[in-house]
């Protein structure tokens, strides 16, 4: 019987383009390819790249780069890269890459494991040449479902699939193999953004906002629940426009109670959330519904109202803390987090002095700041009033500093809680290390509990606050001994 394939997913980026590596994962798999999780026992390392900003792309680069290496000196015979930066580049990133054995863009996912075994075997897969993706779909988005079949959209892979193509675990799975068993995974809620922010790229490669079906995402969330997922993500390029394509605006607000009835199923987290776009009744949903956690992660990017109009965004510090206002009256303990862009052009030192009042009154659980850089084919590099590199890195060390502040100060301001801690990781040296409510995946902190006694990855424990290391919390589990008891009882 001949040896199988293998094949190994590198994922850099944000948590979409996990789920994308998941469904590729799942395409691979369904065709006889053997996952394996170090590159250099793959046969193929497949690059899941990132295309967003610049530090992003080097580090994507950098990733291609130490897959090459490893070609002659092991299983390792072929690197391709996927992901948004191989979407965006195409050619031009295959021509100043020779290193990549093959640049494969969004059109090649459903064909993917052809386009490996053509690498493999030494063919050559010409790459793409990039095109604008917002023009592949309907303007309305009333129109785009109809259309939706005929475009390649990551992370929307079918669901109730012939048998034998999907994972074993009934007529509910997707196309998608988890490529590790963390209790938390992303489910993606929808594609692409109708938003034109002056400094973004991404909708000119990810194209325009479409919505994935309530029942596709009903049925992916209860096959991760399956696997034994305890928390989902929802990840979208902007959830607050959910279901507009759809025919109805409020549709996360009637999905979100139905997710959380799934069986198994601890914690729904909502991410990537526009100020502009909140409504009340979203915030009602986020901050009432049992298991969906109130947390807000809201892309306000800036409060000057100057350097907002010149991004192509709504909004200013005293709407801004009004909206964190009406949140925190319905949910005190709810989570904010946030990014910031300085140094954009024309920021002025009054605008930065509003940013830091926003800062200084907001009460951010997490704080990204950026300091602006010229990113290609966007608006924002053809404005005149560039800020010298220079300026824009001193005010990035400034704000990030007191970002760095404010935070602390924002976990002692916890000091005291009762959290709702997700276990994620229990090592005899590093001790029990989890996640709030407030407290999404990578981003925002975690939580170092005293005592791990009786619990295990997944589980979820109730525990006081009671001291900080920064942006974490340390916190005492509750009822532990308990606990303990009732897990000896039931083995």
């Amino acid at each position: 019987m001949p040896e199988r394939r293998t094949v190994a997913l590198v994922t850099l980026g944000c948590a979409r383009n996990e789920v994308d590596s998941e469904e590729l994962a799942g395409r691979l798999e369904a065709d006889g390819w053997q996952l394996v999780e170090d590159a250099e026992d793959a046969d193929v390392a497949v690059v899941n790249t990132c295309g967003f900003v610049e530090a992003a792309k080097k580090d994507s680069v950098d990733a291609l780069l130490e897959a090459n290496d490893l070609k002659g000196h092991g299983r390792t015979q072929a690197v391709v890269a996927v992901g948004c930066m191989a979407e965006r580049y195409g050619k031009e990133l295959a021509e100043a890459l020779p290193e990549a054995d093959g640049v494969l863009g969004f059109d090649d996912y459903t064909d993917i494991s052809d386009r490996l075994q053509t690498i493999l075997n030494g063919g050559i897969h010409a790459s793409h040449t990039p095109r604008d993706r917002r023009k592949l779909l309907p303007i309305s988005p009333a129109e785009r479902q109809d259309s939706a079949a005929s475009v390649a959209l990551p992370g929307h892979g079918p669901v109730d699939l012939p048998e034998g193509l999907a994972p074993a675990s009934g007529p509910r799975a997707p196309l998608r193999r988890r490529l590790d068993g963390a209790p938390v995974a992303s489910v993606k809620l929808a594609s692409g953004c109708d938003r034109r922010c002056s400094f973004c790229a991404i909708p000119s490669f990810r194209g325009s906002f479409i919505s994935r079906r309530p029942s596709d995402v009903l049925n992916e969330t209860r096959w991760l629940a399956e696997q034994g997922v305890k928390e989902i993500m929802l990840v979208s390029e902007n959830n607050t426009s959910y279901g507009k394509d759809l025919g109805d605006i409020r549709l996360l607000e009637s999905l979100l109670p139905e997710l959380a009835e799934v069986d198994g199923l601890e914690r729904v987290r909502v991410s990537y959330l526009q100020p502009a776009e909140m409504r009340p009744g979203l915030i009602d949903v986020l901050t009432s519904t049992p298991k969906v956690v109130p947390y807000f992660d809201l892309s306000f990017q800036h409060s000057a109202p100057d350097v907002l109009r010149a991004m192509r965004r709504f909004g200013d510090t005293d709407r801004f803390l009004e909206l964190l206002d009406t949140i925190r009256g319905k949910a005190p303990q709810a989570g904010v987090r946030s990014n910031f862009i300085v140094g954009f052009p024309g920021e002025s030192a009054a605008d930065l002095a509003e940013l830091e009042r926003f800062l200084n009154h907001a009460r951010l659980d997490a704080i990204g700041v950026f300091g602006y850089s010229d990113e290609e084919g966007t608006e924002a590099a053809t404005y005149d009033r560039k800020l010298d590199e220079e300026v824009v890195a001193e005010r990035l060390a400034r704000v990030s500093r007191m970002a760095e502040e404010l935070v602390s100060q924002r976990a002692e301001e916890r000091v005291g809680e009762t959290v709702q801690v997700l276990v994620e990781s229990v090592d005899e040296e590093e001790g029990v290390h989890g996640r709030a409510a407030h407290q999404a995946p990578e981003t925002d902190g975690q939580v170092l509990l005293t005592s791990g006694e009786g619990l295990g990855v997944g589980r979820m424990v109730e525990a006081k606050v009671v001291g900080t290391e920064g942006v974490d919390l340390v916190a005492e589990p509750l009822f532990q001994g308990s606990l303990a008891r009732s897990e000896e009882a039931g083995r």
